[in-house]
């Protein structure tokens, strides 16, 4: 029986409507360059992708990017530039390489003698580079250092030392100040680090990297991480309605048992008169941690660290100091057309400036971790060390990537 012709126009890539319909990743389709099918659609996929290879500048910077990607995969994932690596070759073939449109077409089987291997090494190339370009196509990274210093000009403001060198949060001379063992800040995850994180997620490029700036209080106690946590909302440092609710991470303090013992303690503290010291000791005891795992939690963070974090938002104000210069050239122009006939300052003044942004305005994320003195130091000890957490997502990222090539090789 003769198939109609109209049922061309119904067949669906099922792998594909996952992507959009499910939350898949592209990265676990079964070949990420899954709408190429033929050399023709490359040129047409690579345009609308934001790389027009018509274009000399696009087209270098791409290859610019999948050279990059070469050398990335070398020194995190194959063993001549990672111990822990694979033991794999990337093939000479790609050495030869001057189009980053052969490379598709390697990967989807087009270039006449490519081997099966060699497709799915373009395939591990093409998602290196995809991942390489969202991190370095972020607008906003063009701000950090004013993204940096008004983050941390919020907490900066209220952290002091007294003449002994001891850390406070809150000015010295109120009683709403809070002693701290350490205060610290991550100016800017490392670029490779951002890509890995990104390379080991399911969401890969929809996932925002929401901890490239961080703060960490480390308090006395565990009570005081809860009114480290107070004193921010109090103050104005955080703002509690741009918190993220799903980055908010707890395994520090089980909340509702500290909620109903947190209510007996303080009528105790009523009818007998406690002292601060006392009421702060008697809440201190009557503190422990969930019972619980929280299932959200990073699947690289060992069972053994524990801390209070969450990611908060700030509204970033940057002034362009462009639009600044533009506009008193433009006055210093006008006076020049009054004395005479000028061509250059008349072409000056027939620019339209209308687009020149004078301020920018954007949300930007930023992570707070509190943990008390004794946890943290557990936490840096065995298992919870950052190395091994960082060797965790490397080796998931490594997986993710080679999967169809370790089991190609049986390996």
């Amino acid at each position: 029986m003769k198939r109609p012709e109209y049922v061309s126009r119904y067949l669906f890539d099922w792998d594909l409507l996952e992507v959009a319909l499910e939350g898949k990743s592209s990265f676990d389709l079964k070949s990420f360059v899954g709408t190429l099918n033929n050399s023709e659609q490359i040129q047409p996929f690579l345009e609308a992708y934001g790389f027009n290879q018509s274009d000399p500048i696009l087209k270098a910077e791409i290859f610019g990017t999948f050279q990059e990607a070469i050398q990335f995969i070398k020194r995190y994932f194959l063993k001549e530039g990672n111990e822990e690596g694979l033991d794999f070759s990337i093939p000479r073939s790609f050495s030869s390489l001057t189009d980053v449109a052969d490379l598709f077409g390697m990967a989807i089987g087009v270039g006449g003698n490519d081997t099966y291997e060699e497709g799915l090494w373009a395939q591990i190339i093409l998602k290196v580079m995809h991942t390489i370009l969202h991190v370095d196509k972020d607008i906003r990274y063009n701000y950090f250092s004013q993204i940096q210093q008004q983050i941390f000009d919020r907490f900066y403001k209220y952290i002091s030392r007294d003449g002994d060198g001891a850390l406070y949060l809150g000015d010295q001379s109120s009683v709403e100040k809070i002693k701290l063992a350490d205060f610290e800040t991550k100016s800017k995850k490392a670029r490779d680090s951002t890509i890995i994180k990104l390379l080991h997620k399911e969401e890969n490029v929809t996932e925002e990297v929401f901890d490239r700036i961080g703060v960490r209080f480390v308090t006395l106690s565990k009570l005081d991480c809860l009114r480290v946590i107070r004193f921010l909302y109090q103050n104005n440092v955080i703002i509690v309605h741009n918190i993220k609710p799903s980055r908010s991470r707890n395994s520090l303090i089980d909340l509702d048992f500290f909620k109903r013992e947190h209510y007996h303690i303080l009528r105790m503290a009523l009818r007998n008169d406690l002292s601060e010291e006392r009421f702060h000791q008697a809440l201190n005891r009557e503190i422990k941690e969930p019972e619980k795992e929280d299932k959200e939690n990073n699947v690289h963070s060992r069972s053994s660290y524990k801390s209070i974090q969450f990611t908060g938002r700030h509204l970033i104000r940057y002034s362009n100091p462009f639009a600044n210069e533009f506009m008193k050239l433009r006055s210093e122009t006008k006076e020049t057309l009054q004395e005479g006939e000028n061509p250059l300052a008349q072409k000056i003044m027939n620019l339209d400036h209308t687009l020149i942004t004078k301020e920018v305005r954007f949300f930007y994320p930023f992570e707070i971790q509190i943990v008390d003195k004794e946890t943290q130091k557990n936490n840096l000890e065995g298992e919870a060390a950052h190395q091994e957490y960082k060797k965790g997502q490397l080796k998931s990222a490594m997986l993710r990537l080679f999967g169809s090539l370790i089991e190609y090789k049986e390996i």
